[in-house]
Protein backbone atom coordinates (compact mmCIF):
# COMPACT_ATOMS: atom_id res chain seq x y z
CA UNK A 1 0.00 0.00 0.00
CA UNK A 2 1.38 3.38 -0.95
CA UNK A 3 2.50 5.90 1.62
CA UNK A 4 0.19 8.88 2.02
CA UNK A 5 1.46 12.40 2.55
CA UNK A 6 -0.79 13.99 5.18
CA UNK A 7 -1.64 17.67 4.83
CA UNK A 8 -0.92 19.91 7.79
CA UNK A 9 -3.69 20.45 10.33
CA UNK A 10 -3.78 24.11 9.34
CA UNK A 11 -4.40 23.36 5.67
CA UNK A 12 -6.75 20.39 5.90
CA UNK A 13 -10.10 22.01 6.87
CA UNK A 14 -9.93 24.73 4.25
CA UNK A 15 -8.90 22.24 1.58
CA UNK A 16 -11.64 19.83 2.58
CA UNK A 17 -14.57 22.20 2.47
CA UNK A 18 -13.76 24.92 -0.05
CA UNK A 19 -14.46 24.65 -3.77
CA UNK A 20 -10.70 25.08 -4.17
CA UNK A 21 -10.19 21.47 -3.13
CA UNK A 22 -8.33 19.58 -5.87
CA UNK A 23 -11.27 17.19 -6.15
CA UNK A 24 -13.30 19.89 -7.91
CA UNK A 25 -10.53 20.45 -10.46
CA UNK A 26 -10.34 16.72 -11.13
CA UNK A 27 -14.11 16.62 -11.53
CA UNK A 28 -13.84 19.56 -13.94
CA UNK A 29 -11.25 17.74 -16.06
CA UNK A 30 -13.46 14.66 -16.12
CA UNK A 31 -16.42 16.82 -17.10
CA UNK A 32 -14.46 18.34 -20.00
CA UNK A 33 -13.58 14.89 -21.36
CA UNK A 34 -17.18 13.72 -21.03
CA UNK A 35 -18.45 16.87 -22.79
CA UNK A 36 -16.20 16.24 -25.80
CA UNK A 37 -17.09 12.54 -25.89
CA UNK A 38 -20.77 13.44 -25.72
CA UNK A 39 -20.43 15.65 -28.78
CA UNK A 40 -19.72 12.58 -30.90
CA UNK A 41 -23.10 11.05 -30.04
CA UNK A 42 -24.87 13.93 -31.78
CA UNK A 43 -23.67 13.05 -35.25
CA UNK A 44 -25.56 9.85 -36.23
CA UNK A 45 -28.85 11.75 -36.42
CA UNK A 46 -27.23 14.49 -38.51
CA UNK A 47 -25.44 12.04 -40.80
CA UNK A 48 -28.40 9.78 -41.63
CA UNK A 49 -29.79 12.02 -44.37
CA UNK A 50 -26.48 13.06 -45.98
CA UNK A 51 -25.10 9.51 -46.03
CA UNK A 52 -28.35 8.16 -47.47
CA UNK A 53 -28.22 10.76 -50.25
CA UNK A 54 -24.49 10.49 -51.05
CA UNK A 55 -23.99 6.73 -50.84
CA UNK A 56 -27.53 5.39 -51.19
CA UNK A 57 -27.23 3.41 -47.96
CA UNK A 58 -30.44 2.37 -46.21
CA UNK A 59 -31.34 3.87 -42.87
CA UNK A 60 -31.03 0.39 -41.39
CA UNK A 61 -27.38 0.05 -42.48
CA UNK A 62 -26.58 3.51 -41.16
CA UNK A 63 -28.36 2.64 -37.92
CA UNK A 64 -26.26 -0.56 -37.72
CA UNK A 65 -23.07 1.48 -37.40
CA UNK A 66 -24.70 3.57 -34.67
CA UNK A 67 -25.80 0.35 -32.96
CA UNK A 68 -22.28 -1.11 -32.99
CA UNK A 69 -21.03 2.17 -31.57
CA UNK A 70 -23.55 2.04 -28.72
CA UNK A 71 -22.91 -1.62 -27.88
CA UNK A 72 -19.15 -1.11 -27.73
CA UNK A 73 -19.69 2.09 -25.75
CA UNK A 74 -21.47 -0.01 -23.16
CA UNK A 75 -19.17 -3.04 -23.21
CA UNK A 76 -16.04 -0.92 -22.96
CA UNK A 77 -17.13 0.95 -19.82
CA UNK A 78 -16.58 -1.80 -17.18
CA UNK A 79 -13.21 -2.76 -18.66
CA UNK A 80 -12.22 0.90 -18.82
CA UNK A 81 -13.10 1.30 -15.14
CA UNK A 82 -10.88 -1.68 -14.31
CA UNK A 83 -8.06 -0.38 -16.52
CA UNK A 84 -8.27 2.96 -14.72
CA UNK A 85 -7.59 1.07 -11.50
CA UNK A 86 -4.57 -0.56 -13.11
CA UNK A 87 -3.05 2.17 -15.28
CA UNK A 88 -4.62 5.38 -14.02
CA UNK A 89 -7.53 7.52 -15.15
CA UNK A 90 -5.38 10.08 -16.94
CA UNK A 91 -3.66 7.60 -19.25
CA UNK A 92 -6.87 5.79 -20.14
CA UNK A 93 -8.80 8.98 -20.91
CA UNK A 94 -6.03 10.54 -23.02
CA UNK A 95 -5.71 7.36 -25.10
CA UNK A 96 -9.51 7.22 -25.44
CA UNK A 97 -9.65 10.79 -26.79
CA UNK A 98 -6.98 9.98 -29.38
CA UNK A 99 -8.81 6.80 -30.44
CA UNK A 100 -12.03 8.77 -30.87
CA UNK A 101 -10.22 11.38 -32.96
CA UNK A 102 -8.69 8.66 -35.15
CA UNK A 103 -12.04 6.99 -35.76
CA UNK A 104 -13.72 10.25 -36.70
CA UNK A 105 -10.85 11.23 -39.00
CA UNK A 106 -10.99 7.89 -40.83
CA UNK A 107 -14.76 8.25 -41.24
CA UNK A 108 -14.19 11.28 -43.47
CA UNK A 109 -12.47 9.08 -46.09
CA UNK A 110 -14.80 6.05 -45.99
CA UNK A 111 -16.48 4.76 -49.13
CA UNK A 112 -18.54 1.74 -47.99
CA UNK A 113 -21.03 1.01 -45.22
CA UNK A 114 -18.77 -1.55 -43.55
CA UNK A 115 -16.08 1.12 -43.20
CA UNK A 116 -18.59 3.36 -41.44
CA UNK A 117 -19.33 0.48 -39.05
CA UNK A 118 -15.59 -0.08 -38.49
CA UNK A 119 -14.47 3.53 -38.03
CA UNK A 120 -17.51 5.01 -36.33
CA UNK A 121 -18.94 1.89 -34.76
CA UNK A 122 -15.71 0.30 -33.51
CA UNK A 123 -13.14 3.04 -32.91
CA UNK A 124 -15.43 5.85 -31.80
CA UNK A 125 -17.48 3.38 -29.75
CA UNK A 126 -14.39 2.09 -27.91
CA UNK A 127 -13.09 5.59 -27.25
CA UNK A 128 -16.32 7.16 -26.04
CA UNK A 129 -17.09 4.06 -23.97
CA UNK A 130 -13.89 4.64 -22.02
CA UNK A 131 -15.30 8.03 -21.00
CA UNK A 132 -18.79 6.77 -20.17
CA UNK A 133 -20.65 7.36 -16.92
CA UNK A 134 -18.59 4.59 -15.26
CA UNK A 135 -15.68 7.03 -15.58
CA UNK A 136 -17.65 9.63 -13.66
CA UNK A 137 -18.54 7.03 -11.04
CA UNK A 138 -14.83 6.24 -10.61
CA UNK A 139 -13.99 9.92 -10.13
CA UNK A 140 -16.66 10.46 -7.48
CA UNK A 141 -15.86 7.24 -5.66
CA UNK A 142 -12.17 8.12 -5.33
CA UNK A 143 -12.27 11.89 -4.85
CA UNK A 144 -15.53 12.57 -2.98
CA UNK A 145 -17.15 11.43 0.24
CA UNK A 146 -19.65 14.28 0.45
CA UNK A 147 -21.67 15.53 -2.53
CA UNK A 148 -21.27 12.25 -4.44
CA UNK A 149 -24.76 12.31 -5.88
CA UNK A 150 -24.43 15.95 -6.91
CA UNK A 151 -21.03 15.46 -8.57
CA UNK A 152 -22.24 12.30 -10.28
CA UNK A 153 -25.15 14.26 -11.73
CA UNK A 154 -22.89 17.08 -12.93
CA UNK A 155 -20.43 14.75 -14.68
CA UNK A 156 -23.20 12.60 -16.13
CA UNK A 157 -24.85 15.70 -17.56
CA UNK A 158 -21.62 16.51 -19.39
CA UNK A 159 -22.39 14.11 -22.23
CA UNK A 160 -25.64 15.88 -22.98
CA UNK A 161 -24.07 19.28 -22.38
CA UNK A 162 -21.59 18.35 -25.13
CA UNK A 163 -24.50 17.60 -27.40
CA UNK A 164 -26.11 20.88 -26.45
CA UNK A 165 -22.95 22.87 -27.19
CA UNK A 166 -21.94 21.16 -30.42
CA UNK A 167 -25.25 20.09 -31.97
CA UNK A 168 -26.48 23.44 -33.37
CA UNK A 169 -23.04 24.28 -34.73
CA UNK A 170 -22.56 20.83 -36.26
CA UNK A 171 -26.02 20.96 -37.80
CA UNK A 172 -25.19 24.32 -39.40
CA UNK A 173 -21.88 22.96 -40.71
CA UNK A 174 -23.60 19.90 -42.22
CA UNK A 175 -26.22 22.10 -43.93
CA UNK A 176 -23.75 24.64 -45.33
CA UNK A 177 -20.48 22.77 -45.82
CA UNK A 178 -21.30 19.05 -45.79
CA UNK A 179 -20.87 16.30 -43.22
CA UNK A 180 -17.09 15.86 -43.46
CA UNK A 181 -16.12 19.26 -42.01
CA UNK A 182 -18.35 18.55 -39.02
CA UNK A 183 -16.28 15.45 -38.27
CA UNK A 184 -13.03 17.39 -38.64
CA UNK A 185 -14.31 19.88 -36.05
CA UNK A 186 -14.79 17.08 -33.54
CA UNK A 187 -11.36 15.62 -34.33
CA UNK A 188 -9.76 18.97 -33.49
CA UNK A 189 -11.80 19.26 -30.27
CA UNK A 190 -10.69 15.80 -29.08
CA UNK A 191 -7.03 16.47 -29.90
CA UNK A 192 -7.11 19.81 -28.06
CA UNK A 193 -8.75 18.27 -24.97
CA UNK A 194 -6.34 15.35 -24.54
CA UNK A 195 -3.33 17.33 -23.23
CA UNK A 196 -5.48 19.48 -20.95
CA UNK A 197 -7.04 16.42 -19.34
CA UNK A 198 -3.64 14.78 -19.02
CA UNK A 199 -2.28 17.76 -17.09
CA UNK A 200 -5.15 18.14 -14.59
CA UNK A 201 -6.63 14.67 -14.04
CA UNK A 202 -5.14 12.75 -11.11
CA UNK A 203 -5.98 9.21 -10.08
CA UNK A 204 -6.33 9.56 -6.32
CA UNK A 205 -6.22 12.27 -3.60
CA UNK A 206 -3.17 10.55 -2.10
CA UNK A 207 -1.26 11.42 -5.29
CA UNK A 208 -1.31 15.07 -4.22
CA UNK A 209 -1.29 14.55 -0.46
CA UNK A 210 -4.98 15.26 0.13
CA UNK A 211 -7.97 13.50 1.61
CA UNK A 212 -11.11 13.01 -0.51
CA UNK A 213 -13.53 15.91 -0.43
CA UNK A 214 -15.57 15.67 2.77
CA UNK A 215 -13.41 12.97 4.36
CA UNK A 216 -12.28 13.38 7.98
CA UNK A 217 -8.83 11.93 7.28
CA UNK A 218 -6.58 10.99 4.33
CA UNK A 219 -7.31 7.74 2.50
CA UNK A 220 -4.48 5.53 1.32
CA UNK A 221 -4.27 4.86 -2.39
CA UNK A 222 -4.86 1.18 -3.19
CA UNK A 223 -2.09 -0.67 -4.96
CA UNK A 224 -2.65 -1.03 -8.73
CA UNK A 225 -4.77 -4.09 -9.41
CA UNK A 226 -3.29 -6.71 -11.73
CA UNK A 227 -5.45 -8.36 -14.35
CA UNK A 228 -7.81 -5.46 -14.96
CA UNK A 229 -9.74 -7.36 -17.61
CA UNK A 230 -10.07 -10.43 -15.38
CA UNK A 231 -11.31 -8.24 -12.55
CA UNK A 232 -14.04 -6.75 -14.72
CA UNK A 233 -15.24 -10.24 -15.68
CA UNK A 234 -14.98 -11.46 -12.08
CA UNK A 235 -17.10 -8.57 -10.85
CA UNK A 236 -19.69 -9.32 -13.52
CA UNK A 237 -19.81 -12.99 -12.56
CA UNK A 238 -20.27 -12.17 -8.89
CA UNK A 239 -22.84 -9.42 -9.36
CA UNK A 240 -24.79 -11.57 -11.81
CA UNK A 241 -25.67 -13.84 -8.87
CA UNK A 242 -27.79 -11.05 -7.39
CA UNK A 243 -31.35 -10.15 -8.29
CA UNK A 244 -30.90 -6.38 -7.95
CA UNK A 245 -28.23 -6.42 -10.64
CA UNK A 246 -30.59 -7.89 -13.23
CA UNK A 247 -33.50 -5.70 -12.22
CA UNK A 248 -31.37 -2.56 -12.44
CA UNK A 249 -29.74 -3.66 -15.70
CA UNK A 250 -33.13 -4.41 -17.26
CA UNK A 251 -34.53 -1.03 -16.29
CA UNK A 252 -31.39 0.72 -17.51
CA UNK A 253 -31.59 -1.10 -20.86
CA UNK A 254 -35.00 0.49 -21.36
CA UNK A 255 -33.46 3.81 -20.35
CA UNK A 256 -30.91 3.49 -23.15
CA UNK A 257 -33.54 2.52 -25.70
CA UNK A 258 -35.79 5.44 -24.77
CA UNK A 259 -33.08 8.13 -24.73
CA UNK A 260 -29.92 8.13 -26.83
CA UNK A 261 -30.93 4.96 -28.67
CA UNK A 262 -33.95 6.57 -30.29
CA UNK A 263 -33.81 10.30 -29.58
CA UNK A 264 -30.25 11.11 -30.57
CA UNK A 265 -30.36 8.84 -33.62
CA UNK A 266 -33.91 9.16 -34.93
CA UNK A 267 -35.57 12.26 -33.49
CA UNK A 268 -34.22 14.54 -36.23
CA UNK A 269 -35.24 12.21 -39.11
CA UNK A 270 -38.65 11.66 -37.46
CA UNK A 271 -39.25 15.38 -37.13
CA UNK A 272 -38.14 15.85 -40.73
CA UNK A 273 -40.80 13.31 -41.77
CA UNK A 274 -43.36 15.79 -40.42
CA UNK A 275 -41.88 18.62 -42.47
CA UNK A 276 -39.65 20.15 -39.80
CA UNK A 277 -36.23 21.32 -41.08
CA UNK A 278 -33.31 19.26 -39.76
CA UNK A 279 -31.68 22.36 -38.30
CA UNK A 280 -34.81 23.16 -36.29
CA UNK A 281 -35.09 19.58 -35.03
CA UNK A 282 -31.42 19.63 -34.02
CA UNK A 283 -32.02 22.85 -32.12
CA UNK A 284 -34.82 21.13 -30.20
CA UNK A 285 -32.42 18.34 -29.29
CA UNK A 286 -29.93 20.93 -28.10
CA UNK A 287 -32.68 22.50 -25.98
CA UNK A 288 -33.36 19.08 -24.48
CA UNK A 289 -29.70 19.09 -23.52
CA UNK A 290 -30.10 22.37 -21.63
CA UNK A 291 -32.83 20.96 -19.41
CA UNK A 292 -31.00 17.65 -19.23
CA UNK A 293 -28.18 19.32 -17.34
CA UNK A 294 -30.66 20.79 -14.87
CA UNK A 295 -32.56 17.53 -14.46
CA UNK A 296 -29.45 15.42 -13.88
CA UNK A 297 -28.00 17.77 -11.29
CA UNK A 298 -31.34 17.96 -9.46
CA UNK A 299 -31.61 14.17 -9.64
CA UNK A 300 -28.17 13.86 -8.04
CA UNK A 301 -29.24 16.20 -5.26
CA UNK A 302 -32.46 14.20 -4.74
CA UNK A 303 -30.55 10.90 -4.77
CA UNK A 304 -28.44 12.11 -1.85
CA UNK A 305 -31.67 12.59 0.11
CA UNK A 306 -34.24 10.06 -1.13
CA UNK A 307 -34.94 6.51 -2.26
CA UNK A 308 -33.31 5.95 -5.68
CA UNK A 309 -35.80 3.19 -6.58
CA UNK A 310 -38.80 5.50 -6.26
CA UNK A 311 -37.03 8.23 -8.18
CA UNK A 312 -36.40 5.79 -11.04
CA UNK A 313 -40.05 4.67 -11.06
CA UNK A 314 -41.25 8.26 -11.33
CA UNK A 315 -38.74 9.14 -14.06
CA UNK A 316 -39.62 6.10 -16.20
CA UNK A 317 -43.37 6.58 -15.84
CA UNK A 318 -43.24 10.21 -16.95
CA UNK A 319 -40.84 9.46 -19.79
CA UNK A 320 -43.08 6.70 -21.13
CA UNK A 321 -46.10 8.99 -21.19
CA UNK A 322 -44.13 11.65 -23.06
CA UNK A 323 -42.92 9.23 -25.74
CA UNK A 324 -46.41 7.89 -26.36
CA UNK A 325 -47.63 11.46 -26.91
CA UNK A 326 -44.80 12.38 -29.29
CA UNK A 327 -46.47 11.30 -32.60
CA UNK A 328 -49.25 13.84 -32.10
CA UNK A 329 -46.86 16.59 -31.00
CA UNK A 330 -44.66 16.60 -34.09
CA UNK A 331 -45.39 19.04 -36.89
CA UNK A 332 -43.63 21.17 -39.46
CA UNK A 333 -43.38 24.06 -37.01
CA UNK A 334 -42.43 24.32 -33.36
CA UNK A 335 -45.61 24.55 -31.30
CA UNK A 336 -45.98 25.21 -27.56
CA UNK A 337 -46.81 21.53 -26.98
CA UNK A 338 -43.49 20.52 -28.54
CA UNK A 339 -41.65 23.06 -26.39
CA UNK A 340 -43.32 21.56 -23.31
CA UNK A 341 -42.13 18.11 -24.43
CA UNK A 342 -38.58 19.41 -24.84
CA UNK A 343 -38.55 20.87 -21.31
CA UNK A 344 -39.99 17.87 -19.49
CA UNK A 345 -38.15 15.22 -21.50
CA UNK A 346 -34.92 17.12 -21.00
CA UNK A 347 -35.41 17.13 -17.24
CA UNK A 348 -35.97 13.35 -17.28
CA UNK A 349 -33.48 12.23 -19.91
CA UNK A 350 -30.34 11.54 -17.84
CA UNK A 351 -32.01 11.88 -14.44
CA UNK A 352 -31.89 8.09 -14.09
CA UNK A 353 -28.09 7.99 -13.88
CA UNK A 354 -27.47 9.20 -10.27
CA UNK A 355 -30.05 6.79 -8.74
CA UNK A 356 -28.63 3.83 -10.65
CA UNK A 357 -25.07 4.68 -9.60
CA UNK A 358 -26.27 4.99 -6.00
CA UNK A 359 -27.86 1.52 -6.14
CA UNK A 360 -24.69 0.00 -7.62
CA UNK A 361 -22.64 1.58 -4.84
CA UNK A 362 -25.06 0.33 -2.16
CA UNK A 363 -25.01 -3.26 -3.36
CA UNK A 364 -21.44 -3.63 -4.61
CA UNK A 365 -19.28 -1.33 -2.50
CA UNK A 366 -15.78 -0.82 -3.90
CA UNK A 367 -16.76 -2.61 -7.10
CA UNK A 368 -19.66 -0.23 -7.65
CA UNK A 369 -18.05 1.69 -10.51
CA UNK A 370 -17.27 -1.52 -12.42
CA UNK A 371 -20.74 -2.91 -11.76
CA UNK A 372 -22.24 0.32 -13.01
CA UNK A 373 -20.11 -0.15 -16.12
CA UNK A 374 -21.83 -3.48 -16.73
CA UNK A 375 -25.24 -1.99 -16.01
CA UNK A 376 -24.29 0.75 -18.45
CA UNK A 377 -23.51 -1.95 -21.00
CA UNK A 378 -27.13 -3.07 -20.71
CA UNK A 379 -28.13 0.57 -21.24
CA UNK A 380 -26.16 0.65 -24.48
CA UNK A 381 -27.50 -2.69 -25.69
CA UNK A 382 -30.98 -1.25 -25.28
CA UNK A 383 -29.86 1.90 -27.08
CA UNK A 384 -28.35 -0.13 -29.92
CA UNK A 385 -31.53 -2.16 -30.40
CA UNK A 386 -33.57 1.04 -30.53
CA UNK A 387 -31.14 2.69 -32.97
CA UNK A 388 -31.24 -0.25 -35.35
CA UNK A 389 -34.89 -1.13 -34.75
CA UNK A 390 -36.00 2.48 -35.19
CA UNK A 391 -34.36 2.69 -38.60
CA UNK A 392 -35.68 -0.71 -39.64
CA UNK A 393 -39.21 0.21 -38.49
CA UNK A 394 -39.06 3.44 -40.48
CA UNK A 395 -37.97 1.51 -43.59
CA UNK A 396 -40.79 -1.04 -43.07
CA UNK A 397 -43.74 1.10 -41.94
CA UNK A 398 -42.79 4.47 -43.37
CA UNK A 399 -43.34 6.09 -39.95
CA UNK A 400 -41.82 6.13 -36.47
CA UNK A 401 -45.21 6.05 -34.67
CA UNK A 402 -45.03 2.33 -33.66
CA UNK A 403 -41.57 2.92 -32.19
CA UNK A 404 -42.72 5.69 -29.85
CA UNK A 405 -45.66 3.61 -28.58
CA UNK A 406 -43.49 0.53 -27.99
CA UNK A 407 -40.93 2.52 -26.03
CA UNK A 408 -43.65 4.09 -23.89
CA UNK A 409 -44.87 0.64 -22.87
CA UNK A 410 -41.31 -0.50 -22.11
CA UNK A 411 -40.81 2.51 -19.84
CA UNK A 412 -43.82 1.42 -17.79
CA UNK A 413 -42.15 -1.98 -17.39
CA UNK A 414 -38.88 -0.32 -16.32
CA UNK A 415 -40.75 1.60 -13.61
CA UNK A 416 -42.04 -1.68 -12.19
CA UNK A 417 -38.56 -3.26 -12.31
CA UNK A 418 -37.16 -0.32 -10.36
CA UNK A 419 -39.69 -0.77 -7.58
CA UNK A 420 -38.90 -4.49 -7.37
CA UNK A 421 -35.29 -3.82 -6.30
CA UNK A 422 -34.85 -4.64 -2.61
CA UNK A 423 -32.24 -2.41 -1.00
CA UNK A 424 -29.63 -3.94 1.33
CA UNK A 425 -29.80 -3.54 5.09
CA UNK A 426 -28.05 -0.43 6.45
CA UNK A 427 -25.32 -2.57 8.00
CA UNK A 428 -24.42 -4.05 4.64
CA UNK A 429 -24.64 -1.05 2.39
CA UNK A 430 -21.48 -0.54 0.39
CA UNK A 431 -19.56 -2.72 2.81
CA UNK A 432 -17.98 -5.26 0.59
CA UNK A 433 -16.39 -6.08 -2.70
CA UNK A 434 -18.25 -8.67 -4.71
CA UNK A 435 -15.04 -9.67 -6.45
CA UNK A 436 -13.57 -10.55 -3.06
CA UNK A 437 -16.71 -12.40 -2.09
CA UNK A 438 -16.51 -14.38 -5.31
CA UNK A 439 -12.97 -15.44 -4.51
CA UNK A 440 -14.11 -16.80 -1.15
CA UNK A 441 -16.81 -19.02 -2.59
CA UNK A 442 -15.95 -22.75 -2.55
Amino acid sequence: MDTVTTPSRHDRPSQRHRLGHRAWWVAGAALLAVVVAGAFSTLPGLLTGPLHEEFGWSRGSIGLAASVNMVLYGLTAPFAAAFMDRFGMGRVVVVALLVVASGAALTTVMATAWQFTLYWGLLVGLGTGSMATAFGATVTQRWFVRRRGLVTGIIASGSVFGQMVFLPALSWVVDHHGWRPSLVSLVLAACATAPLVGLVLRDHPADVGLEPYGAARPVAKPAPADGAGRRAVKVLRASAHTGPFWLTAGAFAVCGASTNGIMWTHFTPAAHDHGMPATTASSLLAAIGVFNVIGTVVSGWATDRGDPRRLLAVFFTLRGLLLMCLPVLMSATVRPSMLAFVVVFGLLDLATVPPVIALCREFHGDDGAIVFGWVGAAHQVGAALAAFGGGAARDTFGTYAPVWMTLGILCAGAALLSLMVRRPSPAGQGAGSYAAADEQRP
